[in-house]
């Protein structure tokens, strides 16, 4: 079409041309007459070149028409639906989020310990229920910050599904969080007894081990007595040096303020490391992190340290499912008898084997077991001392157990006087008995069994039995134990390396460590209870879980209206009756 009209014009351009006088009262000659051709001649050619630009844009919009059948073209942004859509209806029947609605649903928050108590004065608080709906979106979604959950809840579709439009300020986020960790940690044993209720517990195989998450503290931070030490000492001789430039100063006194002003500067440092030394003598805290106060400096790997928390785990063999945490701040040795304490009252039975790596092998925690009656597979430390000939280390010295007597490679007998020794080994003492005999300085061998010139001396804790007990358990099962690292590295190869949470995003107390904690091993049940059972079985059940609680609900607040509707009728009540129910929250229309 454009084409056509282009030519059209070109041809009447070409006769207006041609004619050599188109204005019949005027000469072809006058002046008036070829001011007039001009004028036309250029409004034609205009027309012309406007006509010519037309035609090249058509032919490329088309071009870009064509082009696009090629790939999938959205909807336009103005056009309106021609049915009245909902935000429920964008979001799909099986997406998890409805999981998570209907989850959180299902408890009855009031008893885990979230706050209900609020003041009816002022502006109404978010129902905990929103909240943690929220939060286990984002920690499902990797997404800790308060500030970034603030800012998805107006722009992500479906957390505006999910909280009903709401859009809480991210220090309400944060604060819920921080002051729940009792609360999030009865969330998470709610997801174990969702798995248990799915048989996704086997109770019969448990792994129990440990991971560090670094704290929000630095290295540089945090401090223990001789790295206070190593500073005064620095301070020390800089103060020395600093006195004596001091005393050569001959009238500058320019240079004699700036030497006064980095005096007064390091003696203000002193003074604070001085403080933190009083402190750790004082309390007996070992270590001191000025940011985070309860992190500490713990080795991780290979010699690296690293400020942060050892997070102690219990995991079930049958899906790799946490069923217990605890947020500490020190190292294995004292912690297995905690989690064997924890396991037995979650799984409601002591009849499982539990499966720990060589930092947990400590005789007061075999004891602890043992009173448990809770078989444990635990890895066997190398020996930390060697005889000069490892021949005669003391694991191929022979105990008799009837006699109370050890016999050496050599066939002599070490014997004991009955007392036992108190041996301290950092906090804790253990007692011991020792073993020796006088035929070590006559003995051929002496110089390849010790380097003792009082001879050999064999110590026996009061675990030892315990200990060997062990020993035998590792040889008769090594099958078994050498799935531990398959069953409880599971979880923290999902949290740390897919999910990036390696770190506490918390600060300030141990506490605050544990609600992060406990929100992340919740997101990871849920995400495995999710993955593992039929989705619609699993809303199914959430459904009714729900239903009973709201009828239960129903049935307290109608007996609840009844019984003070009856109270108040009497007099003396109606002046101390001042309890309501009617907490306001914020809610959505």
């Amino acid at each position: 079409m454009a084409g056509l009209v282009l030519n059209s014009t070109a041809v009447i351009l070409l006769n207006f041309c041609a004619k050599p006088n188109i204005c019949p009262s005027i000469s072809a000659t006058s002046p008036s007459c070829k001011t007039s051709n001009c004028l036309i001649t250029y409004s034609l050619c205009f027309v012309y070149f406007v006509l010519k630009i037309i035609q090249k844009t058509c032919v490329t919009r088309w071009f870009f028409v064509h082009l696009s059948m090629k790939f999938i073209n959205g909807t336009n942004r103005n056009q309106l639906p021609l049915f009245a859509s909902s935000i429920d209806d964008a979001i799909a029947q099986d997406n998890e989020i409805r999981l998570i609605d209907l989850f959180v649903d299902s408890l009855k928050l009031s008893d885990f310990g979230f706050a209900f108590d609020f003041v009816e004065n002022g502006r109404p608080a978010y129902h905990p229920s929103d909240l943690l709906k929220l939060f286990i979106y984002g920690y499902l979604n990797r997404m800790r910050s308060s500030r970034t959950l603030e800012k998805e809840c107006s722009r992500n579709i479906e957390l505006i599904w999910l909280l009903k439009s709401l859009v809480p300020d991210h220090n309400t986020i944060a604060n819920f969080r921080k002051n729940n960790p009792k609360a999030i940690a009865r969330v998470f044993r709610a997801t174990v007894k969702l798995a248990a209720h799915f048989e996704l517990i086997g109770g019969a195989l448990v792994a129990g081990d440990s991971t560090k998450l670094r704290a929000q503290n630095s290295k540089k931070n945090n401090f223990n007595p001789k790295k206070i030490e190593r500073h005064i000492a620095y301070i020390d001789a800089k103060l020395e040096q600093y006195n004596s430039d001091l005393a050569k100063e001959d009238g500058d006194v320019l240079e004699k303020q700036i030497i006064e002003k980095k005096i007064k500067k390091h003696r203000i440092q002193k003074q604070k490391y001085s403080e933190y030394q009083n402190t750790i003598d004082t309390t007996g805290v070992t270590q001191i992190s000025t940011s985070d106060p309860d992190s500490r400096q713990i080795m991780t790997r290979n010699n690296i340290s690293e400020v942060a928390y050892n997070v102690q785990t219990v995991v079930d063999a049958l899906h790799n499912i946490p069923i217990d945490f605890k947020v500490t701040n020190e190292n294995d040795s004292k912690a297995m008898g905690g989690m064997l304490r924890r396991s037995k009252t979650i799984l409601g039975h002591n009849n499982f084997t539990a499966i720990y790596d060589k930092g947990y092998h400590t005789g007061s925690e075999f004891d602890y077991a043992n009173r448990l009656k809770i078989d444990v597979l635990v890895a066997i430390p190398s020996v930390s001392a060697h005889a000069p000939d490892p021949a005669f280390d003391v694991e191929h010295f022979i105990y008799n157990k009837k006699a109370d007597t050890y016999t050496c490679p050599a066939n002599e007998t070490l014997t004991t006087n009955g007392n036992w020794y108190a041996k301290k080994n950092g906090k804790s003492i253990t007692q011991m008995k020792h073993y020796k005999t006088t035929a070590c300085l006559t003995c051929e061998l002496y110089k390849k069994c010790t380097k003792n010139a009082k001879g050999r001396l064999i110590e026996r804790s009061q675990y030892a039995d315990l200990i060997y007990e062990n020993k035998v358990r590792i040889e008769n099962n090594y099958e078994i134990y050498k799935r531990r690292q398959a069953i409880v590295e599971h979880p923290y190869g999902v949290i740390k390396r897919q999910w990036d949470f390696y770190y506490i995003m918390t600060k300030k107390t141990i506490k605050h460590a544990s609600a992060d904690v406990g929100l992340i091993f919740t997101a990871y049940n849920l995400r495995r209870i999710f993955n593992l059972i039929d989705q619609n079985l699993l809303k199914q059940y959430l459904k009714i879980l729900a239903l009973y609680l709201r009828a239960l609900k129903d049935v307290f607040n109608a007996f609840y209206n009844s019984f003070f509707e009856k109270l108040n009728q009497i007099s003396f009540f109606k002046k101390t009756n001042n309890c309501s129910l009617n907490h306001l929250y914020l809610l959505s229309n």
